[in-house]
């Protein structure tokens, strides 16, 4: 079963940012994301569940490199000085390497 190298973004932030995020994922040419609702606590506070405005959401894209260093770049340009955001990149096998 041949693997093949993905990039994985993952994004934690504010649910507030949810509507722009994903504008600007599919601008970037972002192909498709998963979206889940996250609770923790950081450096901001606890943060609850759910999918108001006063949640957090995980955001999950899997793709190239390039494309994942891009994205992670536009957010951190744009979001990082007024929005609880936390993105990390990780290195992912995937089976079918013509859905990234």
């Amino acid at each position: 079963m041949p693997a093949y190298t993905r990039t994985l973004l993952t994004v934690i932030c504010e649910a507030a940012l949810e509507k722009k995020l994903l504008a600007d994922l599919e601008a970037l040419g972002a192909s498709g994301w998963t979206l889940s609702d996250a609770r923790g606590r950081g450096s901001r506070g606890v943060r609850s569940a759910g999918w108001d405005t006063d949640g957090n959401i995980r955001l999950e894209v899997i793709c190239a490199r390039d494309l994942a260093e891009r994205l992670a770049e536009h957010l951190q340009d744009h979001y990082y000085t007024n929005y609880a955001m936390v993105c990390y990149l990780a290195e992912v096998e995937v089976l079918r390497p013509e859905k990234f």
